[in-house]
């Protein structure tokens, strides 16, 4: 560990300027959408969750203000303020200011660290509207105020009384995202939270807080077991087969965690850390874990006789039914090789092998110790194997050759002229009615129709052979092309926006939360990739002699009336698609130059499995307390 006394300016090092982040932010933040501005916070907070991971802070408090703006604050050594000894300014100014700026570079300084390139804390600057950041250390509170990036004046040193701090050494930083850079600039209180949360769970000893000032609560997260804890979290909707496993190894500098438990259910839900960083796309570290997984499963199967000499092994797609699962890898963070700036997948070739043999040994072991818990193991992944084989059976039985490849769609589909998914539509529709308005409706140049009759199947708990043999799914599986399943062809989807559009009331709700399980649980990458969308039909019809309002929601009614006072109107209020002609559908809905829809995303994937887990498996318990606890808050169309 770094003495204090070693953290100075001289720590800093500086590769580039701050200049092309504003230009092209997409390169150092992802996108400019919703994920990307939640990009900004953890850029500020990890770099206090690496002042945590060297051994310095112990709380860190994160804050969403009134205005939209986020301060986060950390109890460690606090960044330093003196001068730079090559460029002649402060390095609080210089690690604000210029990209590649930072401690991290240096290994006496941060052995292990969330930050890579050291360009967080000025990227976000650069996207900020204004920034404010104050350090206490050496019995002073100092300050340097930005905007855009740009200092307004040199660091200097404010009291007590005007400074935002609450601790004796340390970082507070303040910071309201530009909203000249972002789509919208409306932070989402619970995808903080769940990154706080899987923060705390993966460092013991760190008492994160964050407050919502909008709903005036604080909540704090301290969690002692890690991610032990979080596996039991995330299975906390489902039935648990064995306790959690939970592995500790180490190779090389590189200290690899793993915790697994099997459920009963079918979906996998895998999350991967590199020094705190969720690498949403996984990378070297967990295909080690799945060889090392599948291998030592297989093992085990062919020792107790569960698997004979000569059958076909069991294959990775059946390990995965019901997973649970983290890995977590610590490293030197000079060593580490992330695919993007963004850290979302990581590169090294070495973790694999390390990963593979310490988990191997692990479970090796693990089983031969706890020879109930392995037996319910081999058991479910088995009963995986089989239901992957008549699946597979009854897919080719169902989906005859070409079917996927677009040769036989569904007689229902009103196709659309055009061949480039790029620019074709695929709205799916509940009714034959609404079908009719919407087929008449359309652009049949680049908008195809599926109308779907009555309630499709609830595909949270059902096996692949049930999905494809159910008739209206199976027309949606044919219409989109790029099959299902292990035969899934991302590149060969006929339709690049899929819109949901459905009834404005509890049945069209449902149809639609139905439709979204199939696509997060069998076809992920419709939403992963942004082509899933939900149509905005309006609520109501308002009519002021020859003048027409269609208003989407009750303010915008009440705005609506309120703007006319006493003139005479009538009210129509939509019960379904199928009230609208076919001009009226087309005017309101299906215009790309009127219409509003809602792109389907997964910020947090752990989160979504939970919810829809929760709403749409087996257990009644939990879905009973989510609705008694939020029956108070809905809105009811009576």
């Amino acid at each position: 560990m770094a003495a204090k006394s070693d953290y100075t300016a001289a720590s800093i090092q500086v590769l580039e300027g701050l200049e092309p982040v504003r230009k092209r932010p997409g390169m150092y933040i992802g996108s400019t959408d919703a994920k990307g501005l939640h990009h900004l916070i953890w850029e500020i907070a990890d770099n206090s969750v690496d002042e945590a991971l060297a051994g310095y802070a112990k709380h860190i408090w994160v804050t969403l203000h009134q205005d939209n703006s986020i301060s986060v604050q950390d109890d460690g050594r606090g960044i330093p303020v003196d001068i730079h000894p090559t460029a002649k300014i402060s390095a609080l100014e210089l690690t604000m200011t210029k990209l590649h700026a930072g401690g991290k570079f240096d290994e006496k300084i941060y052995k292990v660290s969330g930050g890579l390139h050291g360009v967080g804390a000025s990227v976000t600057n650069a996207l900020s509207e204004h920034m404010r950041v104050e350090v206490r250390r050496d019995g002073k509170i100092y300050f340097q105020d930005y905007v855009r990036g740009i200092p307004k004046a040199r660091v200097t040193t404010t009291t007590d009384s005007e400074s935002r701090m609450s601790v004796g050494t340390g970082t507070y930083t303040h910071f309201l995202p530009d909203p000249q850079m972002f789509t919208s600039t409306e932070f989402d209180p619970s995808a903080i939270e769940n990154s706080i949360r899987n923060r705390a769970y993966l460092i013991a000893g760190l008492h994160f807080y964050f407050t919502n000032e909008f709903t005036g609560v604080t909540k704090q997260f301290y969690f002692e077991s890690g991610i032990k804890s979080l596996v039991a979290h995330m299975n906390r909707d489902k039935k648990p087969l064995h306790p959690p496993i939970y592995i500790n190894r180490e190779a090389d500098h590189t200290q690899i965690e793993v915790a697994i438990q099997y459920n009963d259910g079918f979906t996998e839900n895998i999350e991967s850390f590199v020094n705190v960083i969720n690498t949403v796309d996984g990378g070297t570290h967990v295909t080690g874990f799945r060889i090392a997984l599948t291998r030592a499963i297989n093992d085990y199967a062919k020792k107790i006789g569960a698997v004979k000499d000569g059958e076909n092994a069991l294959t990775g797609e059946d390990m995965r039914e019901g997973l649970t699962g983290i890995v977590y890898i610590k490293m030197p963070t000079q060593a580490i090789q992330f695919e993007s700036q963004t850290k979302a997948k990581l590169n090294n070739p070495e973790v694999q092998g390390y990963v593979t043999t310490a988990v191997k040994e692990a479970l090796d072991t693990y089983f031969e110790e706890n020879p109930a818990d392995a037996k319910q193991i081999v058991g479910k992944v088995m009963l995986a194997a089989r239901a992957r084989l008549a699946a597979r059976a009854a897919k080719d039985a169902v989906l005859r050759k070409g079917a996927l490849e677009g040769m036989t769609l569904p007689g229902k589909l009103a196709d659309c002229q055009s061949r480039d998914p790029a620019e074709s539509e695929l709205y799916i529709v509940e009714g034959d009615s609404a079908g009719g308005s919407a087929k008449q409706g359309r652009n049949r140049r680049f908008q195809a129709i599926l109308p779907l009759r009555g309630k499709v199947l609830n595909t949270e708990r059902a096996q692949l052979d049930k999905i494809i043999s159910f008739e209206e799914l199976k027309a949606l599986t044919i219409a989109l092309g790029m099959g299902i399943g292990d035969t899934t062809t991302p590149e060969k989807l006929r339709y690049h926006r899929i819109i949901i559009m459905t009834d404005a009331d509890v049945d069209g709700a449902h149809i639609a939360t139905l439709l979204m399980t199939f696509f997060f649980r069998h076809l992920p990458y419709v939403i992963q990739n942004g082509h899933l969308y939900i149509a905005m039909p309006p609520l109501y019809k308002i009519e002021m002699g020859k003048q027409i309002f269609y208003v989407y929601t009750d303010t915008e009614r009440d705005a609506i009336l309120a703007k006319y006072p006493g003139q005479k109107y009538t009210l129509q209020r939509y019960k379904g698609l199928g009230e609208m002609n076919p001009e009226q559908l087309w005017d309101t809905t299906m215009n790309p130059d009127h219409r509003t829809l809602k792109k389907v995303e997964i910020a947090d994937a752990a989160n979504a499995d939970h919810v829809f887990a929760m709403l749409m498996g087996d257990e009644v318990p939990p879905r009973k307390k989510f609705i008694t606890t939020h029956a108070k808050t809905a809105t009811l169309d009576i």
